[in-house]
Parts: C-alpha cells; sequence; structure tokens
C-alpha cells in the first residue's frame, strides 16, 4: 500500500483528507505546519485509532526508499523521508496523548471498549515493528526527537494541554482499581519463584500479560517488586555483600534502594514504559533528625515513570515494608501510598539531586526540606493537616511547645515523648493506647488535635504523634515528628497519667450518646475545691466517673465524686481535697443496656490551687452512683420531686422531701454517713415518711452537722427485692441537733398523718397535745400508765391531749379497727428521763 493510499483510506473520517507534502514542501516550517494539520483533524476528529495512524506511518517508511531514490540531487532530498517521519511519528505521539486525555488513564474507560478495538491488525503490528526498527537506525536523530517529545519538569505534551498538572486520584479513584491486575502479578509472582525463574524480560512480560495500559503495566510491576523484594538489612549494615544488579536482587529477593530501582527501571523498559532512577536524600532509615545534608552524597534512589505525557513518581523500597532498627531486620507491610505518590507529598520524604525530578511548580531548596516535619505515609492517607508547627524543630516558650492537627474524619489520636536519639526511625511504628502522659495534654475537638508539651526538664526530646480512624480497632500508627528543645522546664505540679491520651470529650463521645459539655478540653480551674460538670445527652444514659490525683488514695477519691443522671444531662459533681492537678474520667453506656460494658467518653484535667475541701466534707460513703431524680426515678413513676438536685443543705438541720407515686409502689428509705460517727438514737429515728393519695413527704431531722445520706428504694415487682431509686446527700451546717422521730411500726401505713407532736422525745411531766389522722379505725388510743382514748373531729383527725408522767419511758399510739379490744400499735414516742 503506498503512502497515499493509505493517507488516503484512513483519513475518510477526517473533514478533510490529508495531503502527502510534495519534496518542496518538505522544510522544517512544512513539518511544522502539517503536525498542526494533523492535530487540527485529531482535535476534529477524536474517533481516529492508533492502529489506523499506525499503519499510516508504516506506508510512509515504505515509500522512505522511493524518496530517496527519486530526490537525489535535491537541495533538501537527503531529510525528506525522515522528515515525513518526524512529521508522521509526532502526530502519532500527539494522538496517543490526545487519547490519555480523554480516556485519563482509567480502568473503567477501558473495561467499556470493546476487545476488538484494543488489538492491533497483524498488519499494523508489522509496520510498529518496521518503524521501531528504522527509529533504532537513526538513533541520534530519534535521541533528539526523544527528548523534544519528553515532558519538561512534568509538563504535558498534548497540545489540548492546559498545563494543569494531573494528581494520582485523576489517574484511579482508589487501588480497589487493581484488584485484578495485584491479584495477577502477585499469583503469576509467586509461580514464577517456585519454578526459579529469574529473568527480568519473562517476569516482566508475564505479570503484566492482561494489563490493558501503561498505568496497569507500571502498577504490576509495583506491586510485584513490594511483594518479592524486601529490603536487604544485612546488606545495608554492612553484614553481607549487598546485591545489587537486576538478576541477583530477584534469585535472592532481597535488595537495597538501588535494587529495587534498577529492577524496576529495567522491567519498565521491557514492557515499554519509560523509567527513570532518581537519585537523592531520604528521610529513612539511617536519617539523623536535625543532620544537615549539605555537601552530603545522596544515600537514596527512586523512580519516576512516564505516564500519558506526564512523569510520575514512586517509590518500591518503601512500598515493600520498613526497617526495625532494634531488631536489625525487615518488617513486610504494603504500603500502597508510595505508588505515584504527588510530588508536594512526596517531597516531605524524598529530595532528589536534581531539582527538575522534584516535579513542583515551587522547588524547595535543601535546607527547607531539612526542616520539614516528617510525615508518614499514614498521615496522607488519613487526610491529616499540619497546623503548627511548620518545621520539625521546636524550642520551648516559657517550657511549653505546641503541636496541631487538623483532620476532616473523626480520629484517634495519642503521643510519645522520649529523650532525644539521633535516628529518626526508632522504636515501634505503631503504638498503643495506653501512654504515660505526663508530660503533656492532647485535647482532640471536632476537627483539630491540640497537643500541648511540657518538658519535666532541660534537654532535647523526640516527639511522635500516633492516629488511627475513630472506629478502627487496629493500633494507632505513627504519622509525624518533631524535635522539642527545651532550655528552661516550665516549674509546675504533677500531672496525673491519662490512659486514654486525650483531654475533653473524645472523639467518639457522640457515638456514645454524649453530645456536649460544659467544660472544653482545657484545664479547669476548681474554685473552692467544688466542680460541676454537665454532659449534654442525645439519649439516656448510664454515668461513672473515675477521679485521681497524684496523691489522692483510692477509697478518698471515691468519696470526692457524686454523679446525677438524667434523660438528657449527666452532671457530676466534684470535691478537691488536695491542691494541683486532678484527672476525672467519665464512663458511659445505654440506660437500657446492663450487660454492655462503660466506655471512656471524656477526660478532664482540673487544677485546684485554692481552697479545698476538709475530709469531713467530703460525700457520704457507700454513695450509689444515681443521685438525685433522673431517669431511673421517672421510669419507676416517682415524680413531681420537690427537690430535683441531688446535694440539698440545710441550715437548720431539717428538710422535707416530697414527690408522686404515680404507681403506688413499697417505698423504703435509709440515712447513714459516716461509720465512725455514733449517735444516741438510731438514724432511722431520724427519718419519717407520710403517704397520701399519690404524695409522699420524706421528713429529715439531723442529728449532728455534717455529710449524710438518703437513700430512696422501691420494690418494683410484688415480692421481690428492692430497688435502689436514687440518693441524697444531705449537707447540714446546724451545730445544735435535731431531735429524732417517733419510731414507726407496720400499721403505720398509707393515708396515716401525724400532726401534732412531729418529735419523737418528749418532755417528762407535761401535757402533750396529740393529733394524728389514722383512716379506717374505730378508735384511738395513747397508752401509758393509763389509756387515753382521742377523739375524732369533723376533720377526720383523732386528737387529744395525754400527760406523760413521771419516770415513764414510752406513749405509745394504738388503734383498733373494730369492736374488738384488740389494738395495733402504730408508733411509739420516747419519754426524756431525769436524773
Amino acid at each position: 500500500m503506498s503512502a497515499k493510499v493509505a493517507i488516503q483510506k484512513f483519513s475518510f473520517p477526517f473533514s478533510c483528507a490529508a495531503r502527502l507534502p510534495q519534496p518542496d514542501e518538505l522544510t522544517q516550517k512544512g513539518c511544522v505546519q502539517n503536525k498542526a494539520f494533523a492535530l487540527h483533524d485529531l482535535q476534529e476528529n477524536p474517533i481516529i485509532s492508533e492502529p489506523n495512524l499506525v499503519a499510516v506511518v508504516g506506508a510512509l517508511v515504505q515509500d522512505e526508499n522511493r524518496v530517496h531514490e527519486s530526490q537525489k540531487g535535491h537541495p533538501m532530498g537527503g531529510m525528506a523521508a525522515a522528515q515525513v517521519l518526524d512529521c508522521a511519528e509526532a502526530s502519532l505521539s500527539a494522538v496517543v496523548c490526545r487519547r490519555s486525555v480523554f480516556e485519563k488513564l482509567t480502568v473503567e474507560n477501558e473495561d467499556q471498549r470493546p476487545a476488538a478495538k484494543r488489538q492491533l491488525s497483524s498488519e499494523s503490528a508489522a509496520r510498529t515493528i518496521t518503524v521501531v526498527k528504522k527509529s533504532a537506525v537513526r538513533k541520534d536523530v530519534e535521541e533528539q526527537r526523544h527528548l523534544k517529545l519528553k515532558p519538561h519538569l512534568g509538563q504535558r505534551v498534548s497540545s489540548a494541554a492546559t498545563g494543569k498538572r494531573r494528581c494520582r486520584k485523576d489517574l484511579f479513584a482508589n487501588s480497589e482499581v487493581f484488584h485484578r491486575v495485584d491479584s495477577h502479578a502477585i499469583r503469576a509472582g509467586a509461580e514464577l519463584k517456585e519454578k526459579c525463574v529469574y529473568d527480568v524480560k519473562t517476569i516482566a512480560q508475564s505479570i503484566t500479560q492482561g494489563a490493558r495500559n501503561e498505568l496497569e503495566r507500571i502498577r504490576a510491576i509495583w506491586v510485584w517488586l513490594c511483594h518479592n523484594i524486601e529490603y536487604d538489612v544485612s546488606g545495608y549494615l554492612g553484614h553481607s555483600e549487598k546485591v545489587s544488579s537486576p538478576e541477583e536482587v530477584i534469585a535472592t529477593g532481597r535488595g537495597v534502594c538501588c535494587g529495587y530501582s534498577n529492577l524496576c527501571t529495567e522491567m519498565c523498559r521491557e514492557v515499554g514504559i519509560d523509567c527513570q532512577e532518581v537519585p537523592g536524600h531520604s528521610k529513612g532509615i539511617g536519617y539523623r533528625q536535625g543532620q544537615s545534608l549539605k555537601n552530603v552524597n545522596s544515600d537514596h534512589l527512586w523512580n519516576a515513570v512516564l505516564l500519558g505525557g506526564q512523569w510520575f513518581l514512586l517509590d518500591a523500597c518503601w512500598g515493600a515494608g520498613r526497617v526495625d532498627m532494634e531488631h536489625e531486620s525487615f518488617v513486610k507491610r504494603f504500603d500502597d501510598f508510595y505508588f505515584l505518590t504527588d510530588p508536594e507529598e512526596f517531597i516531605d520524604s524524598h529530595f532528589p539531586d536534581e531539582e527538575k525530578w522534584q516535579l513542583l511548580d515551587g522547588p524547595i531548596t535543601l535546607e527547607e526540606f531539612e526542616r520539614r516535619v516528617f510525615k508518614t505515609s499514614t498521615f496522607f492517607n488519613m487526610g491529616l493537616r499540619l497546623i503548627q508547627p511548620h518545621q520539625a524543630h521546636i524550642v520551648t516558650d516559657d517550657g511549653e511547645a505546641n503541636v496541631s492537627l487538623g483532620f476532616s474524619r473523626p480520629a484517634t489520636f495519642t503521643y510519645e515523648i522520649t529523650q532525644h536519639q539521633d535516628l529518626l526511625h526508632c522504636g515501634a511504628s505503631e503504638q498503643k493506647e495506653s501512654n504515660n502522659s505526663s508530660y503533656g495534654l492532647l485535647t482532640v475537638s471536632h476537627r483539630n488535635m491540640k497537643l500541648q508539651l511540657l518538658p519535666p526538664a532541660s534537654g532535647v526530646y523526640d516527639v511522635k504523634v500516633f492516629s488511627r480512624p475513630e472506629t478502627a480497632t487496629t493500633p494507632l500508627f505513627w504519622v509525624c515528628s518533631f524535635t522539642v528543645e527545651c532550655p528552661t522546664p516550665r516549674a509546675m505540679e504533677e500531672i496525673p497519667d491519662n490512659p486514654f491520651v486525650s483531654w475533653g470529650l473524645q472523639t467518639a463521645a457522640g457515638s456514645l450518646g454524649v453530645a456536649g459539655s460544659s467544660q472544653g478540653s482545657e484545664v479547669a480551674e476548681v474554685v473552692d475545691g467544688v466542680f460541676e460538670l454537665a454532659l449534654k445527652t442525645s439519649r439516656p444514659l448510664m454515668v461513672l466517673c473515675e477521679l485521681v490525683h497524684p496523691e489522692l488514695e483510692s477509697a478518698v477519691s471515691k468519696r470526692c465524686v457524686a454523679t446525677q443522671i438524667q434523660p438528657n444531662v449527666l452532671t457530676c459533681h466534684v470535691l478537691c481535697p488536695l491542691r494541683g492537678f486532678y484527672r476525672l474520667s467519665v464512663f458511659v453506656r445505654d440506660h437500657e443496656k446492663a450487660d454492655v460494658k462503660f466506655q471512656n467518653a471524656a477526660n478532664f484535667l482540673l487544677h485546684c490551687k485554692g481552697t479545698v475541701v476538709s475530709l469531713d466534707e467530703l460525700f457520704p460513703p457507700n454513695l450509689g452512683s444515681v443521685c438525685g431524680p433522673g431517669t431511673r426515678t421517672t421510669e419507676a413513676g416517682l415524680t413531681k420531686f420537690s427537690h430535683t438536685t441531688a446535694l440539698l443543705s440545710t441550715q437548720q438541720g431539717k428538710c422535707n422531701i416530697t414527690f408522686h407515686n404515680q404507681r403506688d409502689l413499697e417505698l423504703h428509705t435509709v440515712l447513714s454517713r459516716e461509720e465512725n460517727k455514733t449517735a444516741a438514737v438510731p438514724l432511722s429515728r431520724h427519718l419519717f415518711c407520710t403517704y397520701t393519695d399519690t404524695k409522699v413527704t420524706v421528713s429529715v431531722s439531723l442529728p449532728d452537722a455534717g455529710v449524710y445520706r438518703l437513700g430512696l428504694y422501691a420494690r418494683i415487682t410484688p415480692g421481690g427485692d428492692f430497688s435502689p431509686m436514687c440518693d441524697f446527700v444531705l449537707r447540714n451546717s446546724c451545730d445544735q441537733p435535731c431531735p429524732p422521730f417517733p419510731c414507726v411500726y407496720s400499721a403505720w401505713r398509707k393515708g396515716c398523718v401525724l400532726f401534732e407532736p412531729r418529735v419523737g422525745l418528749l418532755e417528762p411531766l407535761s401535757w402533750v397535745r396529740f393529733r394524728v389522722r389514722v383512716p379506717g379505725v374505730q378508735r384511738v388510743s395513747i397508752v401509758g400508765e393509763t389509756r387515753t382514748d382521742l377523739k375524732l373531729n369533723k376533720s377526720r383527725v383523732w386528737e387529744g391531749e395525754v400527760f406523760s408522767g413521771n419516770g415513764l419511758q414510752q406513749l405509745k399510739l394504738a388503734a383498733a379497727s373494730g369492736e374488738s379490744s384488740d389494738m395495733d400499735v402504730v408508733m411509739a414516742f420516747d419519754i426524756k428521763q431525769v436524773d
């Protein structure tokens, strides 16, 4: 087929057919014009296929000798055919670039193309080989043209290019699109390894079989390298001879960075991918924090590949795993981040010797690279961003240094601060949640993490920050590092350890049902030794609190906290008996799910530096976790409490608590205080309950000043045990003792009301007026030395006066329900004894 026929045949879809230039038109200008003409047609008619254009180029090559012979003696005759070929091949390159713009090298688009259209015809394939051979003969011309076609500093070749560099996400949405390619490369690699195949060409062709474009071919090579080659730690440390040649690296399955990069280059060459080795510095194994790299030979090699007319960076050595210097071993861990990494992220850990390989619009200097904060792949994979500081080395200000990271998705954080070590890659790259946090305050808010570092002494410290997604159950992984120099430490009190690391609400608090807090993540200053925390909840919760002080005993700390549980708010009352810092940790679970474990929802740092609470003023022992009216009392039908808070204070030693018993439950009350406090009369005599209709009144008359616990219980199911409803904390500041109530017996039941006397200790030799309501009885009497019957008035109240006598110990109030002479004792009144 002649060139003219080929052009006419394959340019049918074009708006106007391409014309073979005449010999006198084959000037440099003419070549450029024909390139522009071809590109114009391509832009107007993007449906032209690569095999068709290859056929045109093949036809031009076959006519080369004929054209050359016919132009002997012509001034431009020696250049005509070559220039035609140059123009045609340049057009072919433009077509490839143009097609990459439409396809964006995505696997999805490739899948939508029919298989037949992705195959070259035998004729086109043969002519493609012919072009390659003739290009090889004219090596010098080809090299010059190749340099012109290669993009400089990441710019695309296509005439339709806008100049905007494509990112990794423009090539593929996520690594899942490579599942087929990755699986084949790993499986084929294992089969070749089992057969002891070490030939670069054979391996490259085998693992890329089925790859549909350049992107999939380089992916297959990179995945094979990461899964089949281990870092040669022994060779790096000088314990054995380093392996460098591609065949040796494959055979031994190990190599240092140059082994990875050399092999990557060779394999790419075998499958037609333009790949370059890039030497430079890296913040990898052996990198010393703060060291100057000026006048120091570079120690690392990685690769750059040309895809769709643009250079991309990759490092199979870092993608294969990490080196554990502590155990001098290689830890295999496939890291997809280092495949076609964006230059803006790659530059934080890799600095090339040649500035052009930074692939940045604004290249940085070596000094700036040294100052940059080291960020691991986890940092970028989690979408973190550095707010402060902007350099890796920090000098404390008044003994304090601050680190802040931003995030878009909820995350968990922790940190590690240790004495400075030279090597950056020391210690584990993952961290457990528990950690000594005495040297810093880590707080996590809705969109950022703040770390306030407080080194304990002068010196230089290494700080590692660890993180993971909030919902993940994996260990926390290293995300970035800093060096903190502390000239003068801040004089301060000891901060209690925080095993939950961060201060304030945990990032998972919302999912646990905690919607907000009255206290932020900053240190809370405690006034007069008393602190109150309120947590807003989105659903009914149960809560437990833990208060920790470096010098506070556990038994005492339990008497420092009282919690009230209400449907939409949790309240925690805290007392501080010592000066210094306290950790208040809050744990919650759903109210109905008794079988679910409590989970940490918040941690607060409290600072008490003024007045403290004395030990006598702490909450009473055996205080329940549910104080004051709330969710539990509401569910039991106990409502309309006269006192809605858990803490009650009285200056007279007396108080009444009223509420409604909607379900007519059987109730029981208990009054208690510190066990070492003794009283002449049992504390049960200082409580008196009156139950009328649905209203219940609990009257309290306290014997001494101090703090008391009033426990309210109810029998929820008939015949069942009494269940705790809530506790009240009663604080009495009255020094004068209040008298006890009468002793009540079982006949005192619902509807009974005592009007007079309201005390259970009567004066001797005095007349006492009695007024009492006892429904459903026929007779009420006061029994002493004699029996005195009370009279029923118009208000259905039994009343009368009785003489207390001399030497008499008790007066009993009794009632008879019928005409029978048998009477039930309702209550008893004691009489003071005269010496």
